[in-house]
């Protein structure tokens, strides 16, 4: 669904929006809600009134999991990706885990002792070497 046919649904069925409206968290900014409300409307049919708080715990794993890097066992969140299949999240974060983190902090570390051992050893940096130190 993009936005305006969000709008257009919500506008057909004013019962269940303004129902779904109930669920928008008081910290949830714009963006987040716009997309959480399209996962629980898209979800809705299979989901009856029984099993809203099912829904609305999946609908919190899917935001939290794209819009704040959070990690949950993987059926889950293969699950909850099924469920939003078509949502489409402009401008969302890209979140690095602590073991890519580290190890591109260990490749510039690397980089730089190589550099400065070979520059103890006379060999000048790689940004001297445009010929203009030469003896």
């Amino acid at each position: 669904m993009a936005a305006a046919d969000v709008q257009e649904f919500l506008q057909q069925n004013r019962a269940l929006a303004d129902q779904v409206e109930t669920h928008r968290g008081v910290s949830e900014t714009a963006k987040q809600w716009d997309a959480r409300r399209e996962f629980l409307l898209r979800n809705s049919a299979e989901y009856d009134e029984d099993r809203t708080d099912q829904l609305l715990a999946l609908s919190m794993v899917w935001a939290n999991h794209v819009f704040m890097g959070c990690r949950y066992n993987t059926e889950l969140v293969e699950k909850v990706n099924e469920m939003a299949e078509g949502i489409v999240v402009e401008d969302a974060p890209v979140f690095k885990t602590r073991d890519e983190i580290m190890k591109k902090q260990q490749v510039q570390q690397a980089w730089t002792r190589s550099v400065t051992v070979g520059w103890r050893h006379g060999s000048p940096p790689p940004s001297w070497t445009d010929g203009d130190n030469e003896e």
